[in-house]
């Protein structure tokens, strides 16, 4: 009988031992919970300004790579500089390049609706496409390519020298000799005909039309000369360079 009540004399000092170690615990446990916000650091939750910025960013900011003149960029550069990073794989429900089905109800609408759409921003578009270079005249060309590519028909504005329009040699081309040409020309450098000298320039044409000479080193250059001299710009600005060396040198 002792070795009875001592055993539960023992059983009962722990069970309130067990009370009074495990409610405090409870307690505790109880109030963490409820005050910790389940362990949720609000501290990290915080956007940073440079965060906040970076998600307040139109989509598909961009810019043209293009050696064409403002205004003159054709809608197949713009397309490949900037549209395609969307429309290339249909993101953001823009409608894929190729896609006819998808362009099929956007060509409804009508070359003027798209454009607007293009030039002013729409849905997740942003205006121009993200590329604030882009000229009106280049943003209508890339919707044009896109949606002609998709069955459209629509007749995109032409660049202005492609339209008939003349880069000015004593202007534009005096610009170019300057900026490119005249490190070799200025000096006759390289076997280059020095510009104002008559007696190299006809050697260098050797009774061919000027036109048809021209043509060649814009497009294969010559001897130590790169294609179009190395110059970055147009064709016709070339040409307008070309013409430059040629009339004073008569």
């Amino acid at each position: 009988m002792s070795g009875s009540n001592a055993s539960g004399v023992k059983s009962f000092v722990g069970l309130i031992v067990a009370a009074l170690v495990g409610v405090p615990l409870f307690i505790f446990m109880v109030v963490k919970l409820f005050t910790s916000g389940s362990g949720v650091n609000l501290g990290l939750m915080t956007m940073t300004d440079q965060a906040i910025e970076a998600r307040l960013q139109p989509i598909g900011i961009s810019k043209v790579v293009d050696s064409a003149p403002i205004g003159q960029r054709s809608g197949k550069i713009v397309f490949e500089s900037v549209c395609i990073s969307c429309h290339g794989a249909g993101l953001m429900g823009s409608p894929k390049f190729g896609d006819t089905a998808a362009w099929g109800p956007r060509i409804s609408k009508g070359f003027e609706t798209l454009w607007t759409h293009a030039i002013k921003g729409f849905n997740a578009m942003p205006a121009r496409g993200g590329s604030t270079d882009l000229t009106d005249d280049e943003v209508k060309r890339a919707v044009a390519y896109m949606a002609d590519d998709a069955g459209a028909k629509f007749e995109a504005p032409a660049p202005a020298a492609a339209a008939g329009g003349v880069v000015d040699p004593e202007t534009k081309g005096k610009e170019v000799y300057e900026s490119t040409c005249q490190a070799c020309h200025g000096t006759g450098a390289a076997g280059a005909p020095k510009f104002g000298n008559k007696a190299d320039w006809s050697a260098k044409l050797q009774g061919k039309k000027p036109e048809d000479v021209i043509e060649n080193v814009l497009k294969n250059g010559n001897g130590a000369m790169p294609p179009k001299g190395g110059y970055s710009g147009s064709d016709d600005e070339f040409r307008a360079a070309a013409h430059y060396m040629i009339n004073h040198a008569k």
